[in-house]
């Protein structure tokens, strides 16, 4: 693909490796040369990415559906797939109203392009990072209501986080802006599986990308301190609340994730 203005491709980016391990388009050699470094030292990376896109897909859902959540603020979107937010939740109900975040100028440019709401709801994105809550509370406040409740989505993205108690600092900042009734979406790496750990270890000291922490399940469950968790709890993300999914049943995927509802 041809380069755009201020897309850095020197270094590999989070967004554009998981888009090249998913068998999206939207990469550079260096992203594809970082995402086979990891590949090869754990092939059952690419069962990862699928099964965490389900995960999102199926919580979206819910929320949607289930919990009657209209808005969603998606933080560390990444770039645009099947089944992006907007399209899971403005499918039950059209009105939904959607803002994405993101910090790779590249998925700005797709965004404007693919992220496109239905006439009765919203979709909005804004670069920002992860590490800048209030900015990304006072942008997403011009499309979201924070009188009433909101879905936030953190898939993948407090790894980039390197010190956990930023991290949950974070996410309390955010939750704390949410009303009553809203609830917080999670999932991240964890280190169950010593060949994830390790591929992540290597492409952290070999590509010059922001480095990736892969956390304990305990840790990534106190995100959800505070907060009513849903069943089946913070799990490996093929156990929450699987459907039937056409690749049969689920390798142990280095993976956990979980929803809670603020009381």
């Amino acid at each position: 693909m041809s380069k755009d203005p201020g897309i850095d491709t020197t270094v590999p980016h989070s967004a554009r490796v998981w888009n090249y391990l998913l068998g999206g388009k939207d990469n550079y050699p260096v992203d594809q040369a970082a995402g086979d470094a990891v590949r090869q030292v754990f092939p059952g990376m690419v069962d990862l990415t699928r099964h965490s896109r389900y995960m999102l897909a199926r919580v979206v859902r819910y929320l949607a559906a289930d919990a009657g959540i209209r808005q969603f603020l998606d933080i560390g979107t990444g770039l645009p797939t099947v089944d992006n937010t907007h399209e899971v939740a403005q499918r039950v109900a059209p009105e939904s109203r959607i803002v994405y975040v993101d910090n790779d100028p590249l998925v700005l440019v797709h965004a404007q392009a693919l992220l496109t709401s239905t006439p009765e709801g919203a979709t909005d994105y804004i670069q920002a990072d992860v590490r800048d809550p209030d900015v990304i509370l006072e942008q997403a406040a011009k499309t979201l209501d924070f009188g009433r409740p909101v879905g936030l989505m953190l898939m993948g993205i407090l790894g980039l986080v390197a010190d956990h108690d930023e991290a949950l600092s974070i996410v309390d900042r955010l939750m704390s802006a949410l009303p009553s009734g809203s609830y917080l979406a999670v999932y991240d790496g964890t280190d169950v599986d010593p060949g994830y750990v390790e591929a992540i270890r290597r492409y952290n000291s070999g590509t010059g990308a922001v480095p990736y922490t892969p956390r304990p399940i305990e840790q990534i469950a106190r995100y959800l301190d505070g907060l009513e968790v849903l069943e089946p709890g913070v799990v490996l993300v093929p156990d929450w609340r699987p459907d039937p999914n056409p690749f049969g049943d689920p390798p142990l995927v280095s993976c956990a994730g979980g929803v809670g509802r603020k009381p």
